[in-house]
């Protein structure tokens, strides 16, 4: 894989934001563990660390998110939309410190071909856990300051990467409730040819809720993890 190039010197800042973000700031700030998620990281410290990129950016149709569809081939998480992101490696350095924000942007940089020194990190959300996978995940927010050209950097990882309006996600046609063999039901957005749902969805619903973005749409409205449009 091709190893991330700036990420020397990652710090956060909130100067410069845009005005549309200042929900999103808040939310970052204030927001509580067991508001997003009741799965929480391990009292014991178990769990692999690593983080996710939630890179907002403004296109054509206003804000939007960047997103990709992981590779059908792989043995985990197949051809499930995700944002980019990954395991923590020796090199990213203190997984209580900027360890995660490291690891967020050289994930994205190898899965998505995404430029690092054109992110501003403003903020994490609390860490996370994946049970099936054992993951404790930091999402980093980002601003993409100097959008630059993305998409597939290596086909067996990812399938395809994308943007996808904030309008779209808020839509309440778009928006549905799906329901894991487990019985764990949850959040999920149909956006872009795309089911997105479990962790990733769970994020981005908490996000527009804290965020006031949220509009009234039907929980009731069932899709099954196999959908496709």
């Amino acid at each position: 894989m091709t190893r991330a190039s700036h990420t020397e010197d990652v710090t956060l800042s909130k100067d410069g934001l845009p005005g549309w973000l200042d929900p999103v700031v808040h939310a970052a700030e204030t927001v509580e563990p067991l508001q997003l998620s009741r799965f929480l990281p391990p009292a014991n410290g178990a769990g692999r660390q690593s983080a996710v990129l939630v890179l907002f950016g403004e296109g054509e149709r206003g804000p939007e998110l960047l997103l990709m569809e992981r590779a059908s081939s792989l043995r985990s998480h197949a051809g499930q939309p995700s944002f980019p992101g990954g395991a923590l490696d020796p090199e990213d350095g203190d997984p209580k410190g900027d360890g995660p924000l490291r690891a967020a942007l050289r994930e994205a940089e190898e899965e998505t071909g995404l430029d690092p020194s054109g992110v501003q990190l403003f903020g994490v959300l609390p860490k996370l856990y994946i049970p099936v996978s054992g993951f404790v995940v930091t999402p980093v927010l980002g601003w993409w300051r100097e959008p630059t050209p993305v998409g597939v950097v290596d086909p067996n990882e990812t399938a395809r990467v994308f943007t996808v309006p904030v309008a779209d996600l808020t839509d309440p046609d778009n928006r549905a409730t799906t329901v894991h063999p487990s019985g764990h039901r949850g959040p999920a957005f149909l956006v872009e040819s795309a089911l997105v749902w479990g962790f990733t969805a769970g994020i981005i619903d908490r996000i527009l809720h804290y965020a006031g973005w949220e509009r009234p749409w039907d929980r009731e409205k069932q899709v099954p993890l196999d959908w496709r449009a």
